[in-house]
């Protein structure tokens, strides 16, 4: 879920930001490259919480500079077995996309309980056999995670909710 771990990151700065304030500088154009951001390898970047002391710089073509920094961050990273709480998306008749943070999931029509139908009534959800409760855009479901991709620059998920104590918590 939520980790902190050690990063580096090489920012260039133009010459004209050399002084006394260099530092806060690179600050912000650290934050700005990397928060919000998805490394496959530790999942996505929420908020740099610390930077070590920069190493010198190095002079590149133009004047411009390239600083090595190295940082603390928090990220989230989701993994197969793990509940969540997420918010509704999007439905269709092949099942919906929720929300967990900066995290979309799947979640199939196979893999929500068979009590469920879809209906495109008024609007699209799934709606179990009684009629008391709808899936819809906007509902709070927990499910649980049941696969997870990973690539480069994004985490791919599916979910489920065909489990004891998952499913919806609100409409």
């Amino acid at each position: 879920m939520f980790f902190q771990v050690q990063l580096e990151r090489a920012i260039s700065l133009h010459p004209r930001h050399f002084g006394p304030k260099m530092r806060e500088v690179l600050r912000a154009n650290l934050k700005s490259e990397v928060e919000g951001t998805c490394d496959g390898k530790n999942g996505y970047i929420v908020l740099v919480t610390k930077i070590h002391d920069a190493r010198p710089g190095v002079i590149k073509e133009g004047g411009w500079a390239a600083f090595d920094l190295v940082y603390d961050c928090i990220v989230f990273r989701p993994f197969k077995g793990e509940i969540l709480e997420c918010v509704v998306k999007e439905v269709n008749k092949f099942g919906f996309f929720a929300e967990a943070g900066p995290q979309q999931i799947f979640v199939s029509e196979i893999l929500i309980p068979n009590d469920y139908q879809f209906s495109s009534v008024d609007e699209p959800c799934y709606q179990s056999s009684d009629g008391l409760d709808r899936i819809r855009k906007d509902s709070e479901v927990r499910l649980k995670i049941v696969g997870t991709c990973i690539e480069n620059t994004e985490i791919k998920c599916i979910g489920s909710i065909k489990d004891n104590y998952l499913g919806l918590i609100s409409e």
